[in-house]
Order: structure tokens, then sequence, then C-alpha cells
């Protein structure tokens, strides 16, 4: 609504409560007070351990209605079938949220995953879903991963423990093999085995290369599971950049299917008994393609030997950023290998070991391995202050080169008034054949497909991921201006043209502009 103050708003839900005989939440009439700029979204609508009743929830349409929101947090709110599928649809109609959280609801049941696969489905906005602890049963999964598969907004999907082993996964696999936009998934803690549900999740990545993160901690994906899961990360040329295994029985085994298939950036194999035989497994392919900038191995049984072997691939990675090492059996050797690896190494900004020294036979060892974890933490102190200054420097250089850019375009449009070919029209930055003119249906959809495809580049993820910490809300993913497929303003004075005729495609005409 236009124009709406928050005592209009505060009014109309007053009003609402006792229209329905129902209580007001004085946490909803807390946060309506101090709604400030109503005009874009406003940040969040927290109703986190509220019991909400279906009257409950009608009652908050007057505030749907009127105001949106980024976050709006449904967390243990006790939420019905019937009280479920009418905020859900509230939502979907009003575009409420980007971000939505109905975690820990173990009731909303088949209607009300109905209603929020409907959500998914029709609205434009919703980007983040998070559905923790909600189960996700057969009877309903079919509707989630239709939603899934048609189209579908959402950027990052969380449902860990949703009981969604065996059918329910099967479902949304095969769904996500379509899907072009969902960039994170987290599936922990659904007691996913290593035989049909690794092999679903191994095919999904075979065919979807747009996901980006993919968090399995705590499964039982087991050797045999990671197994098929390499093999759909092999097919991968680009794609697949997180990957958490953390606690799933992971044995030296796994690594050297593993080390076969490495082209991620982050890869967290804590918690997994997989040993120094299995990181030596791993070192081969670490150091081959010099992908990985996060390592996790904390509590994955190493002792100076495992160390010795961590210590090789960071003396030859010149990428790698974080290591993870705590919770091992890591003694004076392994920490004197891996501060001679520092000596040698640039990249590294943080090497996560035990603060406390471990027990040795010579009692002497134990000042060596504090002076030996003093100099790890100096090695990597030094690394961060060079990849600040290298970052400062490359940010001054930006500036300047932007500056450069902007004065030579002003020269540009003076120099050129006549629309000389070589330099790009509006909504076109040099480099693309634009096709004027009708285009066929069967080139229309060929443009769109052209267009999710430039539109889906794998953006940079930070030093500090959230592999190790709780997740940030995810960016809005929007295509860049300029893109293959858009056509130029009908008013530009005339531009060089070719014509065109190819079998079965008829007569067409090409605007060209600088290749």
């Amino acid at each position: 609504a236009q124009n709406v103050t928050t005592e209009e708003i505060l009014t109309a839900y007053k009003q609402a409560c006792q229209k329905l005989n129902c209580k007001q939440i004085p946490k909803v009439l807390k946060q309506i007070q101090e709604f400030k700029d109503l005009a874009p979204r406003i940040d969040c609508l927290d109703l986190k351990g509220e019991k909400l009743d279906y009257k409950a929830c009608e009652a908050l349409e007057e505030i749907f209605k009127r105001v949106q929101f980024k976050i709006v947090d449904l967390e243990q709110t006790n939420l019905d079938e019937d009280g479920a599928s009418a905020l859900f649809d509230m939502i979907e109609y009003y575009e409420s949220a980007t971000h939505l959280n109905i975690s820990f609801n173990k009731h909303i049941g088949t209607r009300g995953w109905q209603a929020a696969a409907h959500m998914m489905r029709k609205t434009n906005c919703l980007q983040y879903l998070d559905a923790r602890n909600t189960p996700l049963l057969d009877h309903s999964a079919p509707f989630v991963a239709r939603a899934l598969r048609i189209s579908s907004s959402l950027v990052v999907l969380h449902l860990e423990n949703s009981s969604i082993s065996g059918r329910p996964l099967m479902l949304l696999a095969t769904a996500l093999k379509m899907n072009m936009n969902l960039r994170e998934l987290y599936l922990a803690d659904n007691k996913l085995n290593g035989l049909q549900d690794s092999a679903q999740l191994g095919n999904l990545l075979k065919f979807n290369c747009y996901i980006q993160i993919l968090d399995l901690r705590n499964n039982h994906i087991l050797d045999s599971g990671l197994a098929y899961i390499c093999e759909g990360l092999k097919e991968q040329r680009k794609g697949l950049v997180t990957l958490v295994l953390w606690n799933n029985q992971l044995t030296h085994t796994g690594m050297a299917y593993l080390g076969m298939t490495l082209s991620l950036e982050t890869l967290n194999l804590g918690h997994n008994p997989i040993g120094n035989e299995g990181v030596r497994n791993l070192k081969t392919g670490l150091i081959g393609n010099r992908s990985v900038l996060r390592l996790g191995l904390a509590a994955t049984k190493l002792t100076c030997e495992g160390a010795v072997a961590v210590a090789e691939f960071i003396a030859e990675s010149p990428r790698l950023l974080r290591l993870d090492l705590r919770e091992n059996e890591i003694k004076t050797g392994g920490l004197m290998a891996l501060s001679l690896a520092l000596k040698v190494n640039n990249s590294l900004l943080r090497l996560d070991l035990d603060r406390e020294p471990k027990k040795e036979s010579v009692k002497s060892f134990l000042e060596t391995q504090k002076a030996l974890l003093a100099e790890i933490q100096n090695g990597c102190k030094r690394n961060f202050i060079l990849a600040k200054e290298k970052e400062e420097k490359e940010q001054k250089l930006q500036e300047s080169a932007s500056m450069a850019e902007i004065s030579g375009g002003e020269e540009l449009e003076g120099e050129n008034p006549k629309g000389n070919p070589g330099i790009g029209g509006d909504g076109d930055p040099g480099g693309s054949v634009i096709p004027q003119g009708g285009d066929t249906e069967e080139e229309e959809e060929e443009e769109e497909e052209e267009e999710e495809d430039t539109g889906s580049e794998t953006p940079d993820l930070r030093a500090n991921s959230q592999i190790w910490e709780e997740p940030l809300p995810p960016p809005c993913f929007k295509k860049e201006p300029g893109m293959l497929g858009t056509p130029p303003p009908l008013s530009q004075p005339p531009q060089h043209r070719i014509s065109v005729s190819s079998p079965g495609r008829g007569h067409k005409v090409f605007l060209v502009t600088r290749v």
C-alpha cells in the first residue's frame, strides 16, 4: 500500500485481532511501532517462538497487505496445516519476503508444504528458504520437487534434518537437475546413505553445474557414497565450489576417489577417520590442480606423519587461504614441518591448531612446540599483511583505471556522434552480434537460454567461508545489463548491417558491433 503510516498498520492489526477474536501479539505490536521507512522492504518481521494458530495468522494479513520485508522469521511458531497454508498464500500474494525461515515447524503437513511449493513457484522475490527440522515426507516432496523443477527464484535452500532420505531426495535431486537458479543446498543430518541417496546426489552433480555449495555434514555417505559423488564431480568443468563432508565415516579409501576429482575451492573433511594414509592420497590431487583455497581436516586422526604430507601441500600451494588441523595428534615433528612450509608459502592466512602443546616423552619438546606454534601464527600474520597491501594496491589501480574509462567514455561520445560501427549501442557494450527485427519463437527461446547461461557466473567466495561459521544471507543474483539478446533502442542512428540467410532460418538482418 502507498503512503501508509505505522498508526494505520497498528489500528488495522488490532481491529483484525478483535474481529477474529484472537490475542494481539505484543512482539508484533512492538515491531510495528519501531517501523521507520516503510517504502522499501523493512529489514525483518520476527515471529520466532510465538505460537501462531490459524486466527493469529489471518490477523497478520493486515501487516503483509501494507508493508514488505527482507526477512520473515517463522521459526518454531507451532504452525499447523491451516495456519501454514494461510501464511504462505499471503507471502506469495503480497511478495512479503526475500528470506523466509520456517524451521522447527513439525506439523505443517501436506497442505502446508503444498502452499509453500506454490509460493516458491509463483513468487519472484523469494531467494532464501530455511526449512531445517521441518519434515518433508513422501507425500509432500512431489509438490516441492515440481516447484524447484518448473521455475523458482530460490538461491539458498536449507533442508537440514528434514527426513528426506529415500524417495523425497530422489524427487528433489531429479527436479534440481533442471534448476539453474539454486546456488546453495544444505542437506545435513538427514541420515543420507552411501547407496541410493549418494547415487542421486552424484547424478545431480553430473547434470547441474549451477549449485556452488553442497553441505552434507552428519550423514552416512561412507566411501561407497563418496565414489558416486566423485563420479558426478568428474563431469563438471565449472560448478560446485564448496563441499562439506564433515562426519560421514569416510576413510583413506574415499580420499583416493576425491584426490582424482578435486576442482573445489572449499573442502571440509572434519571428523572423518581418514588418517595419515588418507591425507597422502589426497595430497597428490591437492597439489595437482591447485584449486583448493580452504581445507578442513579437524579431528581426522592425523599424527606427525600426516602433518608432513599437509606441509608438502602448503609449500606447493600458491592459493591456500585457510587450513584447519585442530583435534589431531600433531607433535613436534609435524609442527616443525608446518613451520618450515609456511616460510615458503605466501598465501595461507589462517592455520588452526590446538593451542595447548601435545604430551611428549621428552619434556623440553613442550617448549619447542610452543615456539613452533608461535612461529606458525607469525607466518600467517605476515601473509595477512602482504595480502592486505596487495589488495590496497589493486584497489588503487582499479580506481585509476575506472577514472580513465570515464574520461575516455566522454571523449568517445563526443567523437562518435554518428554511431559508427566499432562502438556498441546502449545496452550492448562492445562485443555482441544482435539480431534485429521480429524473432521466431525458437530464436527467442535460444536467446533466453543464452541469457541464463551468461547470468550464472560463479561469484567469489570469501576467505571467511560459512563452512566453518553460520551461513550469511545470500547475495542477490542479478543479470548484468547489456547481455546478449538485448536489442539496442530503436531511436539509434543507422549502423552497418549485413544481410545473412541460413537454411531453415529465413532471411535475417544482423547489426554488427565491435568484436
